[in-house]
């Protein structure tokens, strides 16, 4: 009985080390890779606890998240045989971790140093097929979609799926940007000449036109003005001659009045007529008491 204790706790103790050698967790930022004698035997296993046999089975664990490529940057030649300084970044995963460990025996330094490869080679291609002005202004956006495309094609076979390639930033060397400033200056002072002009003739072409209308509207308001003065004075004489008709020595005597209103608008206007021979004051004799 003594010597069952020692036994039990040395089975015991050996059943606890193989279980501890036995099991492994895979965490949920990780994959892995089971190996029996150097050969693989299961990969892509879930996160959590998982079993090997201790001494005949290896676990390989690999970074399953995202990973970023962020090289300093890098003088690139475009067309015009001008450098340029490209800042570009990757983003990457592992797509295939077998793949991925016989391509590249696992190792995400040799997967960066392949992509670094395969980027700045399109870079370059990618740039000396255009100008400063061009890399700069418009076609960023194409060229980054061309070298995801290349990137991802050339990646795949190694286990790897390209996420993102982008460029962060074009900057001009100090002996380039100012040729280059130069020449975008000019350009747009030409496009602003050009709109100007355009603005000038259209700014002329609205103003005649203008001009037209109001003299066109004038003509017409005058036109109207004369037909409503006719129509006025005619229908003022109509109205006067059937005044007139009516009592011929009122009216008259009527426009005797105002005539002598006028003729005296002031103190000092003086009026010489003989009055026996002429008809300006007839209605002043008839005015006048007992006559």
């Amino acid at each position: 009985m003594t010597n069952f204790k020692p036994i039990a706790l040395i089975l015991a103790l050996l059943v606890l080390i193989t279980a501890w050698l036995s099991a492994y967790t895979v965490d949920e930022t990780e994959t892995a890779i089971k190996f029996r004698l150097g050969r693989m035997v299961e990969e892509g296993m879930e996160p959590g606890l998982h079993w090997k046999i201790p001494f005949i089975e290896t676990v390989r664990r690999f970074d399953d998240r995202v990973h970023t490529l962020d090289e300093p940057p890098s003088r690139f030649l475009t067309s015009e045989k001008k450098n340029v300084i490209v800042d570009a970044f990757v983003k990457w995963r592992i797509a295939d971790p077998s793949q991925f460990y016989v391509s590249l025996a696992g190792n995400p330094g040799l997967a960066n140093q392949r992509l670094s490869e395969i980027i700045k080679s399109g870079l370059r291609t990618e740039f000396g097929k255009r100008t400063i002005q061009e890399v700069i202004s418009g076609e960023r956006r194409s060229i980054m979609d061309l070298l995801n495309e290349q990137a991802s094609s050339v990646a795949k076979p190694l286990g790897l799926e390209v996420v993102e390639v982008r460029i962060q930033r074009i900057d001009l060397p100090s002996d380039v940007s100012e040729s280059v400033y130069q020449r975008m200056a000019a350009e747009r002072e030409r496009v602003a000449r050009d709109f100007r002009a355009r603005g000038r003739e259209q700014a002329e072409r609205i103003r005649a036109e203008a001009d037209r209308e109001r003299t066109v509207l004038i003509a017409e308001a005058r036109r109207e003005a004369e037909e409503l003065r006719g129509l006025g004075e005619a229908e003022a004489t109509r109205i006067f001659a059937e005044a007139y008709n009516r009592d011929r020595d009122f009216f008259e005597f009527y426009r005797s009045l105002e005539a002598y209103v006028n003729a005296f608008d002031e103190r000092s206007d003086v009026l010489v007529l003989d009055p026996n021979e002429s008809q300006f004051f007839r209605f002043f004799d008839q005015s006048r008491p007992g006559r």
